[in-house]
């Protein structure tokens, strides 16, 4: 029992530190004007190995990064309302697959002139031409912001339809680029198998829930459980990776009538474990690489600006929303939660090396603080229009 309690006390102090300084340097963030999520890649690249001082197990923290991101991935599955979009916006229909494919036609060609293989260029692509539901979560409910409700609901719903359209693209790119063993008719016959067992645990799951509504400690267990199980269940016999299961998992059981009082018992625990996932990413970062890495950073973040920024407005004012389109543009034009698995996946299949990766990340950063300040500096020009 002491040995345990030896092998495990530095795993404890890693994730105490690195929490605590987290929360300070969140706070510190919202103090001066910049998101959290700001302080959180700054307690990343602090305890990170390519930086002086303390050093966090990265290992360690990755795994509870996963975690965190299959339960936030999860969470958006689950708050989705899709009947509410197509009552309240359905332009978003068509406007956010037009967005996302305008991203693809015009990325994935340049990516390939760099010599990135399709599997890497696509992914790529794809991940630009994402935002963060998480930080436009923050946009749209900070105190300092300069959004109107109308504009407010439609960046969300924007975003909630970047990750359906985005998840089913990524597994049809990953099933027929991948560089999985397994010939395409299986690949696609094992999402079709995952979304079928999505969809049975969203009808077994309501009945367990209603057993133990009252109980809140079993309620709480089966509404992380359910998600983490399903979103492993993916990754180890599907082949899916666990990011994108954990979104699949959480549209199913959004069908369920207990879909809200799961959401709210898994939101603590997202929360928390997002602020995990926000600090590896700035651990990932190497700040000796950046003078090589600096011109793809810069890449990306043009293309943000075309692919995203740019037609994202144009298409609200064609789709007639009642909103302000720069600002929308402005406020969606960030990389996020789901870009970095795809971009880390890209990584991780050797599809692009190790400066591009810091250049993604470096842009990452970037992306969320212009975001977020921009949008709050954006409502004069739209007003003018």
């Amino acid at each position: 029992m002491a040995s345990l309690v030896v092998d495990t006390a530095p795993l404890v102090l890693d994730v105490g530190v690195v929490l605590l300084a987290a929360a300070t340097l969140g706070y510190g963030a919202r103090r001066i004007g910049l998101p959290s999520v700001a302080g959180y890649l700054l307690t990343g690249l602090l305890v990170s190995p390519f930086t002086p001082g303390f050093v966090a197990d990265g290992n360690q923290l990755s795994l509870l990064a996963d975690i965190g991101v299959v339960l936030l991935l999860f969470e958006v599955g689950i708050e989705i309302d899709l009947k509410r979009i197509s009552r309240e916006q359905r332009s978003l229909f068509w406007s956010v697959p037009t967005q996302l494919g305008i991203g693809m036609l015009i990325g994935t060609p340049i990516f390939l002139f760099m010599d990135v293989p399709m599997l890497g260029a696509l992914l790529l692509s794809l991940s630009i031409a994402m935002s963060s539901s998480v930080v436009i979560v923050n946009i749209t409910r900070s105190p300092r912001r300069r959004t109107d409700t109308i504009t407010e609901e439609a960046m969300l719903g924007w975003s909630v339809m970047q990750d359906v359209v985005g998840v089913a693209l990524a597994a049809v790119i990953l099933a027929t680029f991948g560089n999985s063993d397994r010939p395409l008719p299986i690949a696609l016959g094992g999402l079709v198998g995952f979304a079928l067992i999505a969809y049975i645990s969203s009808k077994i799951l309501p009945f367990i829930l209603r057993k133990v509504r009252w109980e809140k400690d079993l309620f709480l267990i089966y509404s992380v459980s359910i998600g983490l199980v399903l979103a492993a269940l993916g990754t180890v016999v599907f082949a899916i990776p666990m990011a994108l299961a954990g979104f699949v998992a959480g549209l199913a059981i959004n069908q369920s009538k207990d879909t809200e009082d799961v959401r709210k018992a898994i939101l603590p625990f997202r929360d928390l474990f997002a602020v995990l996932f926000f600090v590896v990413i700035g651990s990932l970062i190497i700040p000796a690489q950046l003078d090589t890495s600096w011109k793809f950073a810069l890449l990306v973040l043009i293309l943000m600006v075309l692919i995203k920024t740019l037609p994202t407005a144009f298409l609200v004012k064609v789709s007639g929303l009642k909103v302000r389109p720069i600002q929308l543009g402005v406020g969606i034009s960030q990389i996020g939660e789901f870009s970095f698995v795809l971009g880390s996946l890209a990584f991780k299949e050797g599809l692009i090396t190790s400066d591009q990766f810091n250049g993604l990340l470096v842009a990452v950063v970037i992306s969320i603080l212009g975001s977020t300040l921009l949008v709050r500096k954006i409502k004069s020009l739209d007003l003018k229009q």
